[in-house]
């Protein structure tokens, strides 16, 4: 009886021990451990809500300064009448819309709508066609694929200065490489003037915003068939499903989301090509191969109203951020599903 009585006191103090440690928050999995010395705590919640916020400034101020500030001051700019003494003074005055309905009723706006239309509609077709087609043709494994297909992404990689660069000497009149061989092989006999003529300026750019904007569509709708579940075919073929079949009816509607990111994708960066154009062409000649950006930069700085230029601008960052919400809920809409 003594023992029992000795054990049941013994077992009390340990409990009332270990419920006085565990007051003092001293013991972990039951360990026993020393309580902390004052100052060597853990940081307070603010304390360590600020320090993680204090990450996200780089970030902040790099969309602040590059981002956020040119947006607003070239909305400010298309509300004022802002030509070159205003712009370098900063004295211009407010001019409300005066300067979009200047650009409105432009007498160059119509031939500049059209030609960007043409550009947008002939690049993002025949981009997304050759692109598919290529990315069809690599799902499949072949000696050297992976090489040639980085081979096929240096256009998009390369700076557009130096590309456009590249194209116009292949392009020129008397030493491009292009009539060059088009007179060898027979098909002219004099050479074709490819940045000179006002009918083939727009052409000839659009050929080489096809070249440049092939192997993002490639890229893009690849990588896109590569996620297609290989079972989907099996089951098709096992039905009797031909090629065409199980294209129509298996990797088409697999590929709704990633085609509409691509045309989406395409059209933002389409729409705003400039340096390919400016540096072949520069707009001309005759405004026959003139887009919308390229039209505000010569409105502001050849006519030198920057007022209407940043105007044209505002009106091209209206139309990329509705495609950029429409980008937005359909890239979210397939996170849902």
């Amino acid at each position: 009886m003594a023992d029992i009585a000795r054990i049941a006191t013994d077992s009390r103090d340990d409990v009332v021990a270990t419920r006085r440690v565990r007051r003092a928050g001293t013991v972990h999995h039951g360990i026993r451990r020393p309580p902390p010395a004052r100052g060597s705590g853990a940081s307070p919640l603010w304390a360590r809500k600020l320090g993680r916020a204090m990450f996200l400034v780089p970030a902040l101020v790099y969309l602040a300064l590059l981002f956020a500030y040119p947006l607003v001051y070239n909305v400010l700019l298309s509300l004022r009448q802002a030509g070159v003494i205003g712009f370098i003074n900063d004295s211009a005055k407010f001019a409300g819309l005066a300067n979009y309905k200047s650009a409105l009723s432009n007498p160059a706006l119509p031939t500049v709508v059209v030609n960007t239309a043409i550009f947008l509609v002939a690049s993002l077709v025949v981009q997304f066609v050759i692109g598919f087609g290529l990315a069809l043709f690599f799902t499949r494994r072949f000696p050297l694929s992976g090489l040639l297909r980085a081979l096929i992404l240096v256009p998009w990689l390369l700076p557009g200065v130096v590309t456009g660069s590249i194209l116009r000497f292949m392009f020129d009149t008397s030493d491009g490489m292009i009539n060059q061989i088009l007179k060898d092989v027979g098909i002219i006999h004099t050479p074709i003037q490819w940045l000179s003529d006002p009918h083939l300026a727009l052409v000839t750019v659009v050929i080489a915003n096809i070249w440049v904007g092939i192997p993002f569509n490639m890229l893009l709708l690849h990588g896109g068939i590569q996620e297609i579940p290989r079972e989907l075919y099996e089951a098709g073929r096992v039905d009797g499903a031909g090629t065409f079949r199980l294209f129509r009816s298996i990797t088409v509607p697999m590929l709704r989301p990633v085609i509409a990111v691509v045309l989406i994708l395409g059209f933002i960066y389409t729409l705003k090509a400039f340096d390919i154009i400016i540096v072949m062409t520069g707009g001309g000649p005759i405004n026959g191969s003139q887009l919308l950006s390229t039209w505000a930069y010569t409105l502001s700085f050849t006519n030198l109203d920057f007022g209407q230029g940043a105007a044209v601008g505002t009106i091209m960052m209206l139309i990329s951020l509705v495609c950029a919400v429409i980008y937005t809920r359909i890239y979210r809409g397939g996170e849902a599903k």
